[in-house]
């Protein structure tokens, strides 16, 4: 099924697949560009990813890092935002395949940027989901806050200090910036927030655990921050478990193998799975039709222009793409989305005067640091060969945390949560649901439900 465009069909089509940080500036710095824009996203939102920790424990509402793909260029006469799951890319036909409400809609291009980022990867145990949801999605988030303050719900109400010890014990596995920060504010939503609301228990003997399977915290940014983080946690009362893998999850907790070989178990009804990334599947379907490479996440190895062998009309960028020295991080997104559409209105350019375009540039990487927050008032920052943490670090997190979100009303309500957050005990998102809690679990019902249904129909036809 076709769907009727916004704009003149003629010109040249420059197809976005992913609302996020690549595909988003790739759409905004073509604005004045002589091309067509389709913008094809799974959900209606930009999705503002490093706060998601946030959400989930209260801080900050999803609206707030979460503004309309629609509304944010709406003023932008040659874009088109339209929902809908890619599921195929076709390379011969130049076409793109996607999925709404069971319709199937396909969309050519001349111009194809692949940007639809990374899921959560439980390393081929995705079963792990059920039980431990990653920090990927407002939905993610969400069922998060639903099943972290439930616990201390269902331990109000449990006369059973067994169970009651099983509810307060939250396992957050992996160790990277996400896992760190997601540590630090489970245990500061025990010791300051809800501390005294409770008449049963006590949440602040709430035991937090952040368990790795590698040796060390936050290993990308180095032994001497690492070490930082892992002490002030510490202090807060995280307890932190190194060189501990993970080999299964489920309703009341998981088993970990210790580096000696040694299996044991850590009784928890809440965890929460931030230990690696898996690509979109998108990049499998490319590999399949060309002589594209992906990694063993998924990541498509691209040429040096962020374009495929074999196809200069299409580029990944983001998550999705496999680029030395560039870590899966915003910037690392921002700046391939601009590269590109750089590239867009080169080639737009020529065409509009009949000449050849500039040689394509290789694209370069800028880095701007690394940051990761680790309680209220400190954090830790690597800025090239510079490494601090502390206050100042924390001060340097929330300004380029506050840049880079979009919209001025975006930046301003998140300024007002945060300070009622950091200069009190409060948090001002505290609701939970039902449905955010287990979600999850009806949604793979009724999809059982469905199957079970569309079975009985074939058996009776």
């Amino acid at each position: 099924m076709s769907h009727p465009g916004a704009t003149a069909s003629d010109r040249h089509k420059v197809v976005i697949i992913g609302s996020g940080f690549g595909g988003l500036n790739a759409a905004q710095a073509l604005k004045r560009t002589d091309v067509d824009i389709k913008l094809i996203a799974r959900t209606t939102h930009h999705l503002f990813q490093p706060l998601l920790y946030q959400v989930a424990t209260g801080i900050i509402s999803e609206g707030e890092i979460a503004p309309p793909t629609r509304l944010i260029l709406r003023k932008q006469r040659n874009a088109q935002v339209l929902l809908g799951d890619v599921t195929h890319v076709n390379l011969e036909k130049k076409t793109v395949e996607s999925v709404l409400l069971g319709h199937t809609y396909s969309t050519p291009y001349d111009t194809l940027i692949l940007a639809a980022g990374a899921g959560q990867s439980y390393f081929g145990n995705d079963h792990f989901a059920e039980w431990a949801p990653g920090m990927k999605t407002i939905d993610d988030a969400l069922e998060l806050r639903g099943r972290i303050l439930g616990a201390f719900e269902q331990a109000e109400r449990s006369s059973d200090p067994e169970r009651r010890k099983k509810l307060l014990t939250f396992v957050v596995v992996g160790a990277g910036p996400t896992g760190v920060e997601m540590a630090g504010q489970i245990q500061e939503l025990a010791d300051q927030t809800l501390k005294g609301s409770f008449r049963h228990i006590d949440p602040t003997e709430a035991h937090v655990i952040l368990l790795d399977a590698a040796p060390a915290v936050l290993p990308p940014m180095g032994e001497k921050l690492g070490l930082k983080a892992k002490e002030r946690l510490e202090k807060m009362g995280v307890e932190i478990q190194l060189n501990a893998m993970v080999t299964d999850v489920d309703r009341n907790g998981i088993t970990v193998k210790d580096s000696d070989g040694t299996l044991r178990r850590i009784e928890s009804a809440c965890k929460v799975w931030s230990a690696g990334v898996q690509a979109s599947p998108l990049g499998k379907d490319l590999a399949a039709q060309s002589e594209t490479e992906i990694d063993r996440a998924g990541r498509v190895i691209v040429n040096p222009d962020l374009s495929i062998p074999g196809h200069p009309n299409v580029f990944v960028v983001g998550d999705m793409a496999f680029v030395p020295g560039v870590p899966g991080m915003a910037q690392g997104a921002i700046q391939g989305g601009k590269y590109v559409a750089a590239i867009v209105k080169n080639e737009a350019a020529a065409r509009a005067h009949g000449t050849k375009p500039k040689p394509r540039v290789p694209f370069k990487y800028f880095d701007k640091g690394s940051m990761a927050t680790v309680s209220k008032w400190n954090a830790v920052a690597k800025v090239g060969k510079l490494e601090f943490g502390g206050f100042i670090a924390w001060l340097a997190w929330l300004g380029l945390h506050l840049i880079y979100l979009v919209g001025f009303k975006t930046k301003i309500a998140t300024l007002l949560s945060w300070a009622v957050t950091f200069l009190s005990r409060q948090r001002g998102q505290l609701t939970i649901t039902e449905q955010q809690a287990y979600a999850r679990i009806r949604i793979e019902e009724l999809q059982e439900i469905a199957a079970s249904v569309q079975e009985s129909e074939k058996a009776a036809s």
